[in-house]
């Protein structure tokens, strides 16, 4: 067919005008026009309509608008296709050459469902508080019935590109945080939209595949583009390239950054308190004239052997349950919060407390100087260990049967630490670096006892402030939106 109409001159398609069309020529002297594009756009143009026994008739457009509008509710992308005759010597096609005087020869209804996984994303988004919006330049009736399978949260209203163009900044900025489906939008409304989800407090997160889509991508605060379909001017102007193109990716991302930001938190965490618990102890020590309860050179032991290596652990946690069940937070949320700052002052004077009084506890018991600090170095890496699996689940129990058992890299490092505190008590040369003296088993369970009470203390500590607050209060209930533009 193709052969014996050969296409020699052609329209693109350009979201401007919503349609494309191309001239050919027969080999028997005929020639003519076919355009394809929005329904709304061609039934302007259109001046006839086919009829089935080859006649044309003049057209009815409110019958081609209600069927239109029909396939469009079925979830279909809807396309009319119109044709027109013209001269023979006719050889470039011009836009008035199509502005009227078509005849439409019918609408075609694609079916471009979405994915599973894509509905399972933007449920998982949704859970997140992130908003999930689509802009489309299909048919309003398709972007709204698309809108309902995907469980948008606003499936109710659609606002279109005609009236975006109504719309002054401050009412545009309304709108578009309460409408979450968009549809006939132009690079022009994508951008606009964007703008106004920012000036209305959201973090915008836009994705886009087109060269169109670059202006709106490197606008938003996070511009993600398409690896596969994607245009080069897209992936340039975007921060982030999904090399599947499934938005189900999106989901995951954000789900392994919440991660990545939760054992950061944790981190900071574990490794503040327990320097602060030992500056606290020393600094305690010389403003009161008291015996140092611990050397520097065993704390230059602790920090380069037990805290580092058990802080490194914290990396490798898995994401904690309700990870995407909790709203994001504040973008300029500092990440030493209320909760931070709490929770590295009560662990510090948990930690200072523990150290002098197991100190103090076995001078008390008959130890020599030099023993004690051997007892007190041993309980803060034993408070430091039962700290560690406290802190592995910053707003959930530690006191569950994964909390206890711990991770690979947990176990791993926790071995390594009671080896090495071993041989640091009971080696006969670590004596002559760290001054050390070997312990008794009591006095080796009155340590365990010492780390597990802060372990008890610290889970107490969350079940309170869980019934205070509800959550840490690290997350807060700040809940951007984020803007998801196009369903393909």
């Amino acid at each position: 067919e193709r052969g014996a109409h050969p296409r020699t001159d052609s329209i693109p398609f350009d979201s401007q005008h919503r349609f494309m069309a191309s001239l050919h020529h027969d080999h028997s002297g005929q020639a003519a026009i076919y355009v394809k594009g929005a329904p709304e756009r061609l039934l302007e143009m259109c001046q006839w309509q086919h009829h089935d026994d080859g006649r044309t008739e003049p057209l009815d457009r409110d019958y081609w608008h209600r069927r239109a509008d029909a396939i469009a509710a079925e979830g279909q992308r809807v396309l009319a296709i119109a044709s027109k005759r013209t001269p023979w010597e006719h050889s470039a096609l011009r836009f008035d050459d199509v502005a009227d005087g078509l005849t439409l020869l019918g609408l075609v209804g694609l079916i471009d469902p979405p994915r599973e996984e894509a509905v399972a994303a933007v449920a998982d988004c949704r859970a997140a508080g992130i908003r999930v919006k689509m802009i489309t330049g299909d048919h309003a009736g398709t972007a709204q019935a698309i809108a309902r399978q995907l469980n948008l949260e606003n499936t109710r209203d659609v606002l279109q590109g005609a009236d975006i163009d109504g719309l002054d900044a401050e009412a545009l900025s309304r709108l578009a945080a309460e409408v979450d489906v968009f549809a006939r939008t132009s690079p022009e409304h994508k951008l606009r939209l964007v703008e106004a989800l920012q000036d209305s407090g959201a973090v915008v997160a836009m994705t886009g595949d087109g060269v169109n889509d670059a202006p709106a991508l490197k606008r938003a605060d996070i511009g993600i583009a398409m690896g596969r379909k994607g245009t080069e001017a897209a992936k340039e102007a975007a921060e982030i390239v999904l090399a599947d193109d499934n938005f189900a990716t999106i989901a995951a991302a954000v789900k392994a950054g919440r991660t990545v930001y939760d054992n950061l938190k944790k981190a900071i965490v574990f490794l503040l308190p327990v320097n602060g618990g030992e500056s606290l102890s020393l600094i305690i020590a010389i403003l009161f004239g008291l015996t140092l309860p611990i050397t520097p050179v065993q704390i230059l032991w602790i920090n380069m052997v037990s805290s580092v290596v058990l802080a490194m652990t914290l990396a490798f946690e898995a994401s904690e349950r309700g990870v995407m069940r909790r709203p994001p937070r504040a973008p300029g949320e500092p990440i030493l919060s209320a909760f931070v700052v709490w929770r590295v002052g009560f662990v510090s004077l948990l930690f200072c407390g523990g150290i002098f009084g197991k100190f103090a506890l076995a001078q008390a018991q008959g130890a020599s100087i030099e023993e004690a600090r051997t007892v007190a170095v041993n309980t803060l890496v034993v408070m430091e260990i039962f700290y560690l699996f406290s802190v592995r689940y910053l707003n959930d129990t530690s006191l569950t049967l994964k909390g206890v058992v711990g991770t690979k890299p947990v176990l791993i490092a926790i071995t390594a630490v009671t080896a090495l505190q071993f041989l640091f008590t009971y080696a006969p040369f670590m004596e002559a670096f760290f001054d050390t003296r070997p312990l008794s088993l009591l006095e080796g369970l009155q340590i365990v006892a010492v780390g597990v009470a802060v372990m008890l203390v610290l889970e107490l500590e969350k079940r309170l402030r869980q019934r205070l607050f509800g959550t840490d209060r690290a997350e807060s209930s700040h809940s951007p939106l984020a803007a998801r533009p196009r369903r393909s």
